[in-house]
């Protein structure tokens, strides 16, 4: 029997496009990715959130990810914002391929999910609030794993400063890991300022005072 998942997920993306109300803009030299609509400045109306994929000249098959956020004006989407940081290349996931998860807007803050890896694996998502005319990183959260070795959750509000870092290891007994012992602290790193426009300009980690946790908040401009 033919599959109609195809069919499907073709009809979806349609009625998804045709309900946004007109044509999602198409930028030179890209196509669109993934488009979502929500209030995000709390003006009672909806902004359009699109992720491109832009091809590199430079690197057959690979895509770089700019993020564009659109105001309606006269019945037309117009560029508000922008960023070429907020999202990794299509090859930054490592062995495990493209990266992008999905972007989502919930209670009007900009969620964005990425993950990759290889023998270890990772997953991050950042959330973005609206506020003095640009948007804020005001939360991230971080997991990291290997298999039958750890498994690393970093909570990090950047509005209060707090970051919770919890750390299980573990040992293969059987067919499911087995919890042999549990780190978990909670420290503060006040005063940290990432715009969605400069995501990964600056390379920031740190290490927690008790358990020296090494967490990447940013990798950096070179990324």
């Amino acid at each position: 029997m033919t599959s109609k998942l195809p069919l499907f997920l073709g009809l979806f993306l349609f009625t998804f496009y045709y309900s946004i109300g007109q044509d999602i803009p198409i930028l030179s030299n890209c196509s669109v990715l993934e488009a979502v609509q929500g209030d995000l400045d709390k003006d009672d109306i909806d902004e359009l959130v699109v992720v491109y994929n832009e091809v590199m000249e430079a690197q057959d098959g690979v895509y770089k990810r700019p993020l564009i956020i659109y105001k309606k004006n006269n019945e037309q989407w117009v560029e508000w914002k922008r960023s070429d940081q907020a999202l990794y290349n299509s090859d930054g996931g490592g062995v495990m391929g493209d990266p992008y998860e999905q972007i989502l807007i919930e209670n009007g803050i900009l969620q964005i999910s990425h993950s990759g890896g290889s023998s270890s694996r990772w997953r991050f998502v950042d959330k973005y609030r609206f506020q003095d005319e640009t948007f804020y990183l005001i939360g991230y959260t971080q997991y990291s794993w290997w298999q039958c070795t750890y498994f690393k959750e970093v909570d990090f509000n950047l509005s209060t400063g707090k970051m919770i870092v919890s750390k299980d290891y573990e040992t293969c007994d059987g067919l499911e890991p087995k919890i042999i012992k549990n780190e978990k602290e909670t420290c503060y790193q006040k005063g940290l300022t990432i715009t969605l426009a400069e995501r990964q300009k600056k390379r920031i980690t740190f290490k927690t005072p008790k358990y020296n946790f090494h967490v990447y908040v940013a990798i950096g401009q070179d990324w």
